[in-house]
Parts: structure tokens; C-alpha cells; sequence
């Protein structure tokens, strides 16, 4: 048997998808860079005729798909959303609402079976796409890689922020939340997978440039809370990770947000846009090493229980192997 993956590099998608190949001895993944998406008909040269199972996210998955070959599609995301307009530049949009969302909707009737990442994508999936039995897969972190581990005290209270550095992770808005962050408080950013790196003028804000992903769980382990304002989210692996290694969230309270951050118990859910909200919540866990505490314990608690790495590969291999007996 012989699974095979196609997916563009520098997201969450591809590590966890990777991350599947690292664990499922069947499991090949092919890489791709995201650029060749400017012009898809490239995409066929990554096509595979000799797997038994196909399994791609929905983009662009009419060019990986055969006839004969069962596919299963899975949504890590959903760029046709129209609260995401504004992010968007103009050629971005037309490409969204044209030919993304008609290959979108093709991979929906092509796939043998579609799988989300959240609650909140099904319903998306299923409400403006019309897609039937969509199964919810949640992703999974390696709770063993991705721990809790105690670091000496510091000086400053350290909030880190992962993920690549755009306008819809909510990175504009760190150098607002910095402006009210009290004396002692330091925001840690990443350049994301795709390496763009913003350079802010605060003493407040320390860029820690591009961090490979095997080396994540230091950074978080290093921290003290994790903030995510992002505008919308698939899933959000950085809090999935960042809960392993027990840290309490700053995150935003949408989309597929609060699935995982329980607001008051895991973190502190705010608006997507209030820097003012977000940088009171991230104050309030600064003068609070009780709450810091107990967030973080339930987050680990609720990653063994919810979001592991085992979980999530037996769900795909029993998945892959329904349909390949199907």
C-alpha cells in the first residue's frame, strides 16, 4: 500500500502533513514550492499514478487527482472566506472567488472522503461548499516533543508570537499591544515557515528570525504565554504546541480559536483587533504566576485528551484504510 501527499511548503499544513509521512510507514510526501501555484498546470508534473490513495488538501487538488485513484481531501483552511477580503490584495480576491473556489469545489467532488481540521471548517465546508459526511479530524502534536519544561526565572515576562509574519495572523497589531504591555513585558516574534522577517523599532518586540520547526519547542518552553491574534484559523497548530508545552493563551476569539483555547480556564480570548484587549490580557497573566500556572497545567491536560500525535495518526490510518477497503 502506498499513500502519497502533495503539498506546498510553509504552513501548517505541510508540517502537519509531514508529520504523517514521519509516522505512517506507507506515507509519502512530495513538496512543492507555493510559487509554481502562479501557474497550476505545473502542478501535474507532481502528479502520482502509482499510489494507492491520494491525500492533498483541496487548493489545488484536481491536478493531483486519477480516476482510478481514491483522494481524500483535507481543508486546513479556508482562503474563500469573506471576512478575509479586506487582508487581501485585488488579484488576490479575484483568484479567491474564481478559479481557487472552482477547484475547490471540483476537489469536493472529486475527494473519496473530505476531512477538517476543526469544527468550525466542517461547518464551512458544508454550509457554502454543500459538502456531505465531512469527518473532523483534529491535528495532533507530539506531547512528548512538545512539553512542559521549567526555565529559570528572568527578569522579564516573555510572550512569544509564532507563526509567518502577516497581515492575517494579526502581526500588525503586536507593536500596538506593545505600546500598553506594562514595564518588564517582552513580545518574542518569529518570521514564521516562510522566513519574512519585519524588523519593529520597540525594545519591547525581540525578533527571533526563523526557527525550525523541530526546534519550536524550546522557544515555547522558553516563554511564558503564547499570543495569537490571528483574523481567521483553520485550526492553529502554534496554540496546539505552545498548550503542550503549558503555557497559558492570548489568542483571539474566532473561527477555529476557541475549539482549542477555553476562554478563563486555557487563556484569555479577546477581539481580533483590540490591542487594547490583548495587551490587558497578556498584563493581567504578567501579574499572575497562579494563573500562568493553572492555564497552563489545563492546557496540557487538554492536549493528552484532545490534540495528541497518536490521535491524530490512528484517525488518519483508519481513514486511509476505510477507503482503501471500500
Amino acid at each position: 500500500m502506498k499513500i502519497s501527499s502533495v503539498m506546498a511548503t510553509g504552513n501548517g499544513a505541510f508540517v502537519v502533513h509531514k508529520t504523517l509521512a514521519e509516522t505512517i510507514p506507507e506515507y509519502d510526501l512530495l513538496s512543492y514550492s507555493p510559487l509554481l501555484t502562479f501557474f497550476p498546470p505545473l502542478l501535474y508534473l507532481f502528479k502520482d499514478k502509482k499510489c494507492d490513495l491520494l491525500h492533498v488538501s483541496p487548493d489545488y487538488a484536481p491536478f493531483f487527482y486519477s480516476k482510478k485513484i481514491p483522494m481524500v481531501v483535507t481543508f486546513h483552511g479556508y482562503n474563500l472566506d469573506d471576512e478575509l477580503k479586506s487582508y487581501n490584495s485585488f488579484l488576490q480576491n479575484l483568484h479567491y472567488k474564481t478559479d481557487l473556489k472552482w477547484f475547490t469545489s471540483k476537489a469536493i467532488e472529486l475527494a473519496t472522503k473530505v476531512t477538517c481540521v476543526s469544527k468550525y471548517l466542517a461547518n464551512k465546508v458544508q454550509e457554502e461548499l454543500h459538502g456531505n459526511d465531512v469527518r473532523v479530524i483534529y491535528n495532533g502534536v507530539n506531547e512528548e516533543l512538545f512539553r512542559p519544561d521549567a526555565h529559570s526565572r528572568r527578569a522579564s515576562f516573555d510572550v512569544v508570537f509564532s507563526g509567518n509574519f502577516t497581515t492575517k495572523k494579526g502581526a500588525y497589531l503586536l507593536s500596538n499591544i506593545a505600546e500598553r504591555l506594562n514595564p518588564g513585558i517582552r513580545i518574542l516574534y518569529t518570521s514564521g515557515l516562510r522566513g519574512r522577517q519585519a524588523n519593529l523599532d520597540d525594545s519591547r518586540l525581540l525578533a527571533i528570525g526563523r526557527v525550525p520547526h523541530e526546534q519550536m519547542p524550546m522557544v515555547y518552553q522558553n516563554a511564558d504565554a503564547l499570543i495569537f491574534p490571528s483574523v481567521r484559523e483553520g485550526f492553529g497548530l502554534a496554540i496546539a504546541e505552545a498548550m503542550a508545552c503549558g503555557l497559558p493563551i492570548v489568542a483571539s476569539n474566532n473561527s477555529a480559536i476557541p475549539e482549542l483555547v477555553i476562554d478563563k480556564k486555557g487563556g484569555l480570548l479577546c477581539e481580533a483587533h483590540d490591542a487594547d484587549a490583548f495587551a490587558l490580557a497578556i498584563n493581567t497573566l504578567a501579574d499572575s504566576t497562579v494563573l500562568c500556572r493553572e492555564m497552563g497545567e489545563f492546557n496540557r491536560s487538554k492536549v493528552e485528551s484532545e490534540f495528541t500525535l497518536d490521535r491524530m495518526v490512528s484517525s488518519y490510518s483508519e481513514l486511509f484504510e476505510e477507503v482503501l477497503s471500500g
